[in-house]
């Protein structure tokens, strides 16, 4: 188990809380006043990029068809960062008890870090709502969030903020190189996600101090667990992804207009599949700041039982 030593924050991290601090205040956003403004989704644009969907690849799709299944990956892409935001919002609670003797200034970057994660997961909740109010019925997102909140706490703590670590990064760059540059999104949901961007990109500041703090405390044998425990939450992921992808593509066949062979339903399944895994995994895994702390902090043999525990999925998404 992890030791209960705590170590104090230089003045370079107090300052480093600081910044995040400065820059939470400045960029503060209101759910209906800066987001929603008294507007709906327009189910004439597409929710999700090509650079997420993937959809591009399945050439055959009828144009209509398409924009629905870039809708319900959109639906089903903000529904796992109202999942995720349970569990990440939880362990930054327990990671500010460290810090309720000690750094203040600490202490409020991560009271603030737990505020936005709370205003994020109304924000999803109320985008489901509104998608399903312009959708057919019959979507089902899987995955229970208490339940798999649950699940991903009962793991290492340096196993899990890895894992924010990597979604937070993921969030950036899919906002930033896909949503922001592309004019057919829905406007709602290109807003969405910039205000969600505005914050994670705070957030992973803090993880960048948070992560390697857990890591001073483990012995060489509990950081090699906790990589497994990194791993297995990877895989666990990736199991939520089929299951959800499954979920999707039937829902999907279920509402397009259009009628496919066995040949074409099975690459749709496919290609939603590689379009998940890469949204959710292998591009947060590949990101050059999660593996450069990454690296800073494990042996080559345990790189190497994590590149070789990511292989299968990397290669799906090639």
């Amino acid at each position: 188990m992890q030791t209960e030593s705590k170590k104090s924050t230089t003045a370079s991290e107090d300052r480093r809380y600081a910044k995040t601090i400065e820059n939470s205040r400045r960029l503060r956003w209101d759910i209906d006043k800066d987001v929603f403004r008294g507007r709906q989704f327009d189910f004439a644009g597409n929710f999700l990029p090509d650079g997420l969907s993937l959809i591009s690849k399945m050439a055959f799709l009828a144009p209509g068809d398409a924009r629905l299944l870039s809708q319900i990956q959109g639906r089903t892409y903000a529904n796992v960062f109202g999942l995720v935001e349970r569990f990440i919002n939880a362990k930054v609670l327990e990671l500010s008890r460290e810090h309720w003797m000690g750094d203040q200034t600490a202490l409020e970057a991560l009271v603030g870090f737990s505020q936005d994660e709370l205003r994020h997961q109304e924000l999803f909740r109320r985008v489901e709502q509104m998608i399903a109010a312009g959708m057919p019925a019959g979507y089902v997102f899987q995955p229970k969030p208490d339940e798999v909140a649950m699940a991903v706490l009962g793991k290492s703590t340096w196993a899990v903020l890895a894992l924010t670590y990597h979604i937070e990064l993921f969030t950036q760059v899919h906002y930033l190189e896909s949503i922001k540059p592309d004019a057919s999104l829905s406007p709602l949901f290109k807003d969405v996600f910039l205000y969600h961007w505005k914050d994670e990109s705070q957030h992973a500041l803090i993880d960048e101090l948070e992560w390697p703090r857990a890591d001073e405390k483990l012995t060489p044998a509990e950081r090699d667990q906790a990589v497994d425990d990194f791993i297995a939450l990877v895989g666990a992921v990736d199991g939520l992804l089929k299951m959800q992808a499954t979920e999707d593509v039937a829902y999907f066949l279920a509402n397009a207009t259009g009628r496919y062979d066995s040949r074409q339903v099975e690459e749709i399944g496919q290609g939603v599949l590689r379009a998940y895994r890469w949204q959710h995994i292998v591009s947060g895994a590949q990101h050059p700041r999660f593996l450069k702390l990454l690296v800073a902090m494990t042996t080559p043999a345990q790189i190497e039982k994590v590149t070789q525990a990511l292989a299968p999925i990397v290669g799906a998404t090639a």
